[in-house]
Parts: C-alpha cells; structure tokens; sequence
C-alpha cells in the first residue's frame, strides 16, 4: 500500500480547546494503529504541528481519517496537507 505524510496546524490554544475530546482522539488514533493504517502521529515540541504517517490504500481513505478525527471536527486541527510519500528506507 502507499504512505502518505499528513502535516498540519494545530489551533492558538490547543492545550485547553483538546480537553474534551482527547480520549476519542486517542481511541481513534489507537484503533487507525491496530488497523494498520496509522504507523505514527504526533505535534512538534512547541504544539504548533501535529506530523503523521499512514499507509492506506489511497489518499482518500487517509482523508477521511483525518476529517473524522475529533480534533479535526472541533477545530483543534485547524488545517492539514497530504502527500503520497515515498519510503527510501
């Protein structure tokens, strides 16, 4: 299957504006994993930018992973792009 790199923002005042939706982030996140779609997702240090890898079958499927996402639906994530990556090693 492809991979693709998913990069966005996340919003000003994510520490506060995740609380409520955290643990369906993460029990979503947890079973993209056991699928084996999601192989790593997180923010850079200063919780500007969340970086992830999937390995989907299309660009599609990953799409719709990211916009059901909680964060993506309550605006935690305030923008996102995706490519098709292509793993050297």
């Amino acid at each position: 299957m492809p991979k693709y790199v998913m990069y966005g923002n996340y919003c000003h005042d994510v520490i506060e504006r995740r609380v409520p939706y955290r643990q369906s982030h993460l029990d979503g996140l947890a079973a993209q994993k056991e699928e084996g779609l999601l192989i790593a997702i997180g923010p850079t240090k200063d919780l500007t930018r969340v970086f992830a890898i999937y390995d989907a079958p299309d660009e599609a499927t990953v799409r719709r992973l990211v916009e059901s996402d909680a964060y993506w639906q309550n605006g935690v994530w305030t923008e996102y792009h995706l490519y098709e990556w292509i793993q050297v090693y």
